[in-house]
């Protein structure tokens, strides 16, 4: 519920009142500043609360920015303000403090405005909303009045709304030849009354029966895949647009968008796979979706990591940054630059378009170099930001790169005992990451026989490394680097051994393990992102952490046969799914139903 309340001398013939039960407000009409401060405390806590000056005049988007977004306890336009429950007392406070009498004509000629002023103050997270070419404003002479109408008469809200509907940063297939109508069809649902939520979960049907038809081995069911993968990104944008268009911004929504775009793509890798296996040749590409799937799954990370890393840092200048800021003056500089690093529109136009026309296995080839490309280039640049940015890494940052680490008990009790042994802003974090990722990946790689006890041991000593690498906080300028490099040794070692044993299930069966795993490490970064904190420590440890994880599978790949230790993946696999999604729903729910802060996820960084 929503309650909106008019303060100020009453105007004739203004159209305020109907714009605001449009947007959803139960209107009452107040006088002054003692009669405000009493219908304020009588509206019910758990309401939304406006107050609003009846001289108005401005754009109805104006009043929707300023009045019904759900991301911000309070938020505010010239004339016009509200708080949400949580910001309810502070605009009690103000209300109740405006003092009555002579001389105080200043603070109640527009009451609207000196009740911002002290939401202001009170540093409660007022948005003061940027209205752009929209008018807001509270003209106190006839002159004025007409004036702002015929601002407002000059500017089409409408047009605007929708212009803002699409996100000011994207790719440049999205830019180009998405959003010039997705921001259409985003309209089109909000006047039906379909919730992004709604459209989200159409784009994943979509990009499910997409990967159905990939899995057909057809030539047709290629061509109708990427058609119908073309359309679920459409989808995926308009869930988006459609959020931004309506104010409709949920923590559910975000999750359930960012969760997904991931279970759509790698749900497509695993159709190709199956497509290509039913085919004319019969080509096992399993290997290499599982590939691709680990590389974009690092890619994720590594952008993750970095942006955690900094972007509450104190101090923070770099010259690369600089220099990037420089570059970006420069038009065609600007989409170059988002058109390297492979993002989601153009990675799934290549997709789609290689799948209508080439086999599975180019559609891979092409994808695992155009990833690696992207990869190199994004991860050199953030590492030469990292040497030459002078920061100060906060204490949040180092909490949040420890849960993205997802270290075990094992590494928990590794890091106990050398706690506080070495220098903070020292590279002995990622060295001792890489060299845990790096020992494990040769051993296996290179051996006849990685199926084995020695390789148990190698793993031992893995744990031992990567336990160092998180002994201390992790503050250091390089040490954003340390969960994507546990990332790549789990992975990738995961995907060695299955495509090491001598049976044809175990790379499906690898495929659907790393495929549970990224999902909790995926969730960890949308709680992370979300502000509501790491998954418990019990489900990491029920997990098992990385370390404890790479133990686990090198064990059952010494102790079993081929097709054993394909049956103990298909197991392990099965039983880490169902631990993390059941908790994550868990999570994701219950924050939805007890108001966790509305936040809009604007897509992956990369």
């Amino acid at each position: 519920m929503s309650t909106a309340i008019l303060t100020g001398p009453p105007v004739a013939g203004s159209p305020l009142e109907g714009d605001l039960r449009t947007l959803g407000f139960d209107v009452r009409t107040a006088h002054d500043a003692a009669s405000t401060a009493e219908l304020i405390a009588a509206v019910p806590a758990q309401e939304r609360v406006a107050v609003v000056d009846p001289r108005f005049v401005g754009h109805l988007h104006s009043l929707r920015l300023a009045l019904t977004d759900p991301r911000f306890p309070a938020a505010a336009v010239p004339g016009a303000l509200t708080a949400k429950p949580e910001a309810r007392p502070a605009l009690a406070r103000a209300a109740a403090s405006i003092p009555v009498g002579a001389g105080t004509a200043h603070l109640t000629d527009v009451l609207t405005d000196t009740l911002t002023d002290f939401l202001d103050r009170e540093d409660i997270g007022l948005h003061r909303v940027e209205l752009g070419t929209l008018v807001a404003t509270i003209p106190l002479t006839p002159a004025r009045r007409e004036d702002a109408q015929d601002a407002v008469a000059a500017v089409d809200d409408e047009a605007v709304r929708l212009r803002t509907a699409v996100k000011s940063r994207d790719g440049f297939f999205t830019t180009y030849c998405i959003s010039p109508y997705s921001r259409y069809l985003a309209r089109w649902c909000a006047r039906r009354g379909l919730t992004p939520n709604q459209v989200t979960t159409a784009s994943l049907l979509t990009a499910l029966i997409a990967a159905g038809c990939a899995a057909t081995g057809t030539r047709g069911g290629f061509i109708a895949a990427g058609a119908l993968l073309l359309f679920s990104f459409v989808l995926d944008c308009t869930d988006g647009q459609l959020a931004r268009y309506s104010l409709q911004y949920s923590t559910m929504g975000a999750w359930l968008d960012a969760t997904f775009d991931r279970a759509k793509e790698y749900a497509y890798y695993a159709g190709l796979a199956v497509g290509a296996s039913r085919g004319g040749g019969t080509d096992d590409v399993w290997a290499l979706a599982l590939g691709a799937m680990v590389l974009q799954t690092c890619r994720h990370i590594v952008d993750f990591s970095f942006n955690e890393a900094n972007h509450d840092a104190t101090a923070n200048t770099s010259p690369t940054a600089a220099l990037s800021d420089k570059l970006d003056s420069v038009g065609w500089t600007v989409w170059v630059r988002r058109m390297i690093v492979l993002p989601i529109g153009e990675r799934w136009a290549l997709i789609a378009v290689l799948t209508a026309f080439t086999t599975p296995r180019i559609v891979f080839y092409v994808l695992l170099i155009g990833c690696a490309l992207a990869a190199c280039y994004t991860t050199a640049g953030r590492v030469l930001r990292s040497l030459t940015r002078r920061a100060r890494r906060t204490d949040r940052a180092a909490r949040a790169l420890a849960d993205l680490a997802d270290s075990g008990p094992l590494a928990e009790l590794i890091a106990g005992t050398a706690h506080g042994r070495s220098r903070a802003g020292s590279f002995l974090a990622p060295v001792m990451a890489f060299l845990s990722a790096a020992v494990l990946l040769v051993w296996v790689i290179f051996q006849d026989d990685p199926a084995s006890w020695l390789t148990v041991g190698v793993a031992a000593c893995s744990a031992l490394l990567s336990g160092a690498a998180v002994a201390r906080p992790l503050k250091g300028v390089l040490d954003w680097l340390v969960p994507p490099l546990f990332r790549a040794g789990e992975y990738t070692t995961i995907l060695v051994l299955a495509a090491r044993t001598d049976d044809a299930g175990a790379l499906p069966a690898a495929f659907g393990l790393v495929a549970a795993v990224a999902y909790h490490h995926y969730d960890t970064v949308y709680r992370i992102r979300g502000g509501t904190g790491a998954p418990p420590r019990w489900l990491v440890r029920a997990a098992g952490g990385h370390e404890g994880r790479i133990l686990v599978i090198t064990v059952l790949a010494a102790l079993l046969s081929p097709a054993g230790f394909t049956i103990a993946l298909t197991a392990l696999a099965g039983a880490l799914a169902l631990l993390v999604l059941i908790e994550s729903i868990r999570f994701w729910v219950t924050a939805h139903n007890q108001g966790a802060p509305a936040v809009h996820d604007e897509g992956e960084p990369a």
